[in-house]
């Protein structure tokens, strides 16, 4: 049998928990060439490491960064950190010979994403391979989209529509979180969850923004700050922290196959919880993706008969689908976690055949330019501004 592909994740969180659910159960129902361990997590706190370790079934738990990437039996480094650290660690972990996935925005800064495209090419170029998570495009309808997209199913592209909305920031006494700190996380709303909208559209599409002009607003500056050691759901103190990212932004856009584009992300969307929604629409017909109901899509045929013309929906759930054939009979349908499973597939897939994974380091640095590109607009209040600067 192939050795197996032993992985390191660095990072304890939210995110920890989902990356380790795909690593845990992609090799249970998909047939991969080289069988994922799951050697060791990692983190600052020693006790949130054992915890996770534990519930999730990895070997060890470590506090040192430096030294998981300096082991040989090492092959896989899994970056699920806060974006101020995802440059620093994932060109060390290139630099050792690690593969690494990286998860999204790529980094805090287009510098820092150049810098880790450089390194990633660097490393290619010794059959080190990268990819950024951008798992939403792993869920089989949003990936189906893109085929009948190509295929023709709306014709000539005339209107992008991105939205991602969600509400648990809405409630202005909700307390002080990395998330809410421009130093570790880069941006808000914008880069949180709108970096999602702006790649499926562009994966779905397969056309690139080329400039914007955007909006952003804070609509709560400050908030309390918890007590030392607690987490979300802990009592916070009478001490209140600023808000240094945007809460909600929007913006026009023009893409490089000469469609329109309209964006839009918050975390004040009252009601809403995780509503990603990409709408293509074109001179043939039109395709809208929801992940609030992610197991379908919404398709319109302009060129049927008047008299029969109308959004049909589209279950996408037969084993001819996306990845669907490895999980349950048609119509059991799929969850937001299946998508971590099919990233490891392919990232597997991808290192035991020495082919390149999608979406590269390079797809991470141009979504990167996007949010830049979105920001200088907001604060120069420029009609338009290149994601190409």
């Amino acid at each position: 049998m192939p050795a197996p592909l032993k992985v390191a994740m660095i990072g304890n969180g939210f995110m920890g928990a989902a990356h380790s659910q795909g690593w845990r159960v992609a090799p249970r129902f998909f047939d991969l060439p080289r069988d994922p361990q799951m050697s060791v997590v990692v983190g600052r706190d020693a006790a949130k490491n054992a915890k996770m370790a534990d519930a999730w079934g990895w070997q060890e738990a470590s506090e040192d960064f430096a030294a998981t990437i300096a082991r040989d039996d090492i092959d896989i480094v899994d970056i699920v950190t806060p974006g101020d650290t995802h440059a620093d660690m994932a060109i060390a972990a290139l630099e050792a010979g690690k593969h690494v996935i990286c998860e999204k925005p790529l980094a805090n800064t287009v510098d820092e994403a150049r810098r880790m495209t450089e390194a990633a090419e660097a490393a290619r170029a010794r059959g080190v391979r990268s990819m950024v998570g951008f798992t939403y495009r792993r869920v089989p309808a949003a990936m189906f989209a893109r085929e009948l997209v190509a295929n023709g199913a709306v014709g000539e592209i005339r209107q992008v529509r991105g939205q991602y909305l969600q509400d648990w920031l809405s409630d202005a006494e909700a307390p002080l979180t990395w998330r809410l700190d421009k130093a570790k996380a880069g941006s808000g709303a914008l880069g949180d969850i709108g970096a999602h909208a702006i790649d499926l559209a562009q994966f779905i599409t397969g056309q690139q923004v080329t400039d914007v002009s955007g909006v952003m607003r804070t609509f709560v500056t400050e908030r309390p700050v918890l007590a030392e050691g607690q987490g979300l759901s802990g009592s916070a103190g009478d001490t209140r922290g600023p808000v240094t990212v945007d809460d909600y932004a929007a913006f026009h856009a023009q893409l490089n196959g000469g469609s329109a584009g309209l964006f839009e992300a918050t975390r004040f969307a009252t009601g809403r919880k995780n509503a990603l929604r990409i709408e293509v629409a074109g001179d043939k017909g039109a395709i809208l993706f929801d992940l609030e109901d992610m197991n379908s899509l919404q398709y319109y045929d302009a060129t049927a008969p008047s008299t029969e013309q109308g959004f049909r929906r589209i279950f996408v759930t037969e084993p001819q689908h996306p990845y669907v054939a490895a999980w349950w009979p048609p119509g059991h349908m799929l969850g937001y976690e299946h998508a971590f499973s099919h990233q490891v597939k392919d990232f597997v897939e991808a290192v035991a055949n020495g082919t390149d994974p999608w979406p590269s380091f390079a797809d991470g640095y141009q979504v990167q330019r996007v949010l830049d590109a979105v920001e200088r607009s907001a604060q120069s209040g420029s009609a338009w501004t290149s994601t190409q600067a």
